[in-house]
């Protein structure tokens, strides 16, 4: 069956499709990966994958909550 020709052992993507890179971390809100680590994600290794997914948890606290729009300006 030419189906199974696409079936690859490898740890999934931790994409969630919510692809935002956040403009001061540089890291995707989403996934918490780098631009570099999703652009390469194909060609690492699976050592290499599993070591980044390892790490993606740690990185959330560096995203802050940001408050957009006209509230976000006002002094409160």
């Amino acid at each position: 069956m030419k189906q199974d020709v696409w079936k690859r052992q490898e740890i999934e993507s931790p994409c969630v499709k919510l692809c935002v890179v956040h403009p001061e971390e540089r890291i995707c809100v989403g996934c918490y990966r780098s631009i570099e680590e999703i652009s390469a994600w194909s060609r690492l290794t699976p050592e290499e994958r599993s070591a980044i997914i390892a790490d993606l948890p740690s990185r959330a606290p560096r995203l802050a909550r940001r408050r957009g729009g006209r509230i976000g300006r006002l002094d409160r």
